[in-house]
């Protein structure tokens, strides 16, 4: 698993999936919330390890 996050693509991902997960699982409720909220966890887990499948199946990476 190569690292194919640049630093700033790592922090933007952190934030926003902490803003998602919060508003998902705390604000929202049902269904929309628990998506949203595993939609949250899906970008802090890919920020905090620095690996995105989706850019590695398209061929993109965001680190020099």
């Amino acid at each position: 698993m190569t690292v194919n996050e640049a630093t700033w693509d790592r922090v933007v991902r952190v934030i926003l999936g902490l803003i998602l997960a919060y508003f998902g699982f705390f604000s929202m409720g049902g269904t929309g919330g628990i998506i949203l909220g595993v939609i949250g966890l899906v970008l802090i887990v890919t920020g905090v390890v620095g690996f995105c499948p989706a850019y590695r199946l398209l061929g993109f990476s965001t680190k020099k």
